[in-house]
């Protein structure tokens, strides 16, 4: 197994250290040396390798700088994790920090590739009763232990359409925070159908964070709603929103499919109208759809991201930056060790709960019965299924124990594993390569704005 991964992409050759995370720009010789010495040959080696391409000193120069590196720990550095992550997985006591309340089973639209079925999720339209998410919420501060940061989303269907008890609920947890030295995090995910004056105010005041759902284009965006689409409506909306939010703490969220590969349009457009953080993700869909995303889907996919990393590059360096989730990448700090290796954390520190009150793993999962956890009035029941997702981790998948990106995807997505595979510890392989690709973009982004 590799201990870098090298690529070229607009113009860089980028060498990135699997292991330490150290990200360098390198030269067209050492591009071509670093093979080499990983294989373990010695200078004389190489230079009759490459003699005939790049001059002797060249090439002398270049491995004693890699060597330098190496001695640094910043190239060719080992695997640390891959010995204890095991005995970490299996002896870390997990608390539940997050909730997804699905607030309600029902939506005012009708999106075509929506896994919740316009709010449904493979079972009955319901609004959560305020009783219900109560009972969830004290669920979470006696299951969190003494973790003080607590996350809950208001998720659907379409939450606004059961908003007064979103309302309630977060009074609720402000007077509990006071009394267990709890913070609550709420945030909402809204199509910004019922999306008015005061649920703005509200938002602003109380939520930590709101997604507003939206795909892009006019041409794109409304094919896939039913009646006459939403977009008119909704844009005006969520302009307003983002202006009050001060372009901060919300994402516009979009989705694109087989019919839409040129999704780099869409982000543009998105930007275009002002939105400064952007979230547009391929659709996840069984092959027999005929919206799914392909395997010769991929060229046109990895072509759109090249473009908009350049599009972004050029933007920022004009002072009209925007930010994209899905090349967002923290090369200082990041997400904690456990993080980068498990995960999301669903099934363990992330719950979903339907408006009757039954926990599931994530909000994938929800209406496939075999992964109902328990629920609020019992607790989790099936500890063994807990069990299952906590041994999820980028060690326990061949796939993932090989790749470049492991440490910045940290394995995936188990309801996406499971949709296609029959099992929550395996991959999802179109996925997988066009989260390569995209981690691949980020970090030449990263490169190319510190080189300025």
């Amino acid at each position: 197994m590799s201990l870098i991964h090298r690529y070229k992409s607009n113009g860089f050759n980028i060498v990135l250290d699997i292991n330490s995370g150290c990200i360098h720009l390198v030269d067209e010789v050492t591009y071509e040396v670093l093979p080499y010495l990983e294989e373990g040959l010695g200078t004389e080696a190489i230079a009759e390798k490459l003699e005939n391409k790049y001059n002797r000193e060249d090439i002398e120069t270049s491995v004693r700088e890699c060597n330098k590196l190496k001695e640094d720990g910043m190239l060719f550095t080992k695997d640390v994790y891959e010995n204890v992550i095991e005995e970490f997985s299996n002896n870390r006591q997990t608390v539940v920090k997050a909730l997804c309340l699905h607030i309600a089973h029902d939506c005012n639209l009708a999106c075509r590739y929506c896994f919740a079925e316009e709010g449904e999720y493979h079972g009955r339209r319901a609004l959560m009763s305020y009783e219900v998410g109560k009972k969830a919420l004290d669920f979470l501060i006696a299951n969190s232990g003494s973790r003080r940061n607590l996350e809950v989303d208001f998720f659907g269907g379409e939450p606004l359409m059961n908003w007064d008890v979103v309302k309630q609920l977060v009074a609720y947890g402000r007077e509990q925070e006071k009394l267990h030295n709890k913070n609550f995090r709420f945030t909402l995910t809204t199509n910004g159908v019922l999306l008015n004056d005061e649920v703005m105010e509200f938002c602003n005041k109380e939520m930590g964070n709101v997604v507003l759902s939206i795909d892009g284009r006019k041409e794109v965006h409304d094919p896939f709603r039913k009646g006459a689409g939403s977009y008119d409506l909704i844009v005006p909306k969520f302009q307003k929103f983002a202006e009050l939010r001060h372009q901060d703490k919300y994402y516009v969220r979009g989705t694109f499919t087989h019919y839409n590969t040129d999704f780099a349009a869409d982000v543009l457009h998105l930007a275009d109208l002002g939105f400064k953080q952007i979230s547009v993700e391929p659709v996840v869909a069984p092959p027999t759809e005929d919206y799914a995303i392909r395997e010769e889907d991929l060229p046109v996919i990895f072509e759109q991201y090249d473009i908009l990393a350049r599009e972004m590059i050029k933007r920022e360096k004009e002072g009209r930056g925007f930010n994209f989730f899905h090349f967002m990448i923290d090369l200082t700090g990041g997400p904690c060790v456990y993080k980068r290796l498990s995960g999301c954390g669903s099934g363990t520190e992330y719950l979903a709960v339907t408006p009757w009150g039954d926990f599931y793993p994530c909000h994938q999962f929800v209406g496939q019965e075999d992964f109902c956890l328990g629920n609020v009035y019992e607790g989790v029941k099936k500890t063994e299924t807990v069990n299952e997702f906590k041994k999820c981790n980028v060690y326990s998948k061949k796939e993932c124990s090989q790749c470049f990106a492991r440490f910045y995807c940290s394995g995936g997505c188990a309801a996406n594993s499971y949709n296609f595979t029959g099992k929550i510890n395996d991959v999802y392989e179109i996925g997988c390569k066009m989260q390569q690709k995209r981690i691949e973009c980020a970090l030449m982004i990263k490169a190319a704005l510190a080189e300025d």
